[in-house]
């Protein structure tokens, strides 16, 4: 049995192309840029191309690669299990989906034992006019209306360097009050570390980034201004 409580109605948002970019056809307005799109437009890349410098080009995109594959199958086990109520028992042979499997684990018994109420997964959320995207999870942490997303990394994060996930956290919530009529100003990040540069298992490690009410409106200030920004520089 699913782990969803449908308390919202939430409607598929449609991808279109719009003079070579990628948009959400959101209702309400013209197609608009995704929420990662907005930030990956605005952000300081310095750090980026100075590590793939170091790296080579190659050798990055490996790196990526992999870690996108594994990201991916992380989340595949968690939306899974909110899905149909069950746990997978069998993540097969893949290292790298055992990788995942295991880093899954992690989340669900650090993080998914507080979340009290699941109202969605993979929940489209939009402003019109100005952006669009699909966070994780939407629903009550320890009591809580908030915005959840599950994210994996190589190597443990430090809170200056996430900065953008707080503005994502903080897009999302804008766009389910603006649709749903809320009030949600919490979120949350629900990380695991891979712990190596392999796919050994062990050494995964658990890392949450919260984003609470008292901080909530100077992340929408700034939300704005990358919005601005990004539609400045891009149309």
């Amino acid at each position: 049995m699913s782990l969803i409580i449908e308390k919202y109605k939430y409607e598929k948002l449609q991808r279109v192309e719009v003079n070579g970019k990628r948009r959400y056809a959101a209702p309400g307005g013209p197609p608009v840029a995704s929420v990662t799109t907005i930030l990956s437009g605005t952000k300081d890349m310095s750090h980026l191309i100075a590590w793939k410098k170091r790296v080579g080009e190659k050798k990055a995109q490996e790196i990526v690669t992999e870690a996108s594959g594994v990201g991916t199958r992380m989340h595949k086990y968690l939306e899974d299990y909110v899905d149909n109520g069950v746990w997978t028992e069998n993540p097969g042979s893949n290292p790298y989906s055992k990788k995942a499997y295991r880093m899954a684990e992690v989340i669900r018994d650090e993080a998914m034992c507080h979340v009290d109420e699941i109202w969605g997964s993979e929940v489209p959320l939009y402003v019109p006019g100005i952006f669009a995207g699909t966070t994780d999870l939407v629903g009550q942490y320890k009591g809580q209306p908030c915005i959840m997303d599950f994210k994996q990394t190589n190597k443990p994060k430090k809170p200056e360097w996430v900065e953008d996930y707080y503005l994502q956290m903080t897009a999302y919530a804008l766009g389910h009050n603006e649709i749903h009529g809320t009030d949600i100003r919490e979120g949350h990040i629900f990380m695991c570390s891979r712990g190596d540069d392999g796919v050994e298992l062990g050494g995964e490690t658990y890392q949450q980034f919260d984003l609470w009410p008292d901080e909530f409106d100077d992340w929408a200030q700034e939300w704005w201004k990358r919005c601005e920004q990004y539609y400045e520089k891009f149309g």
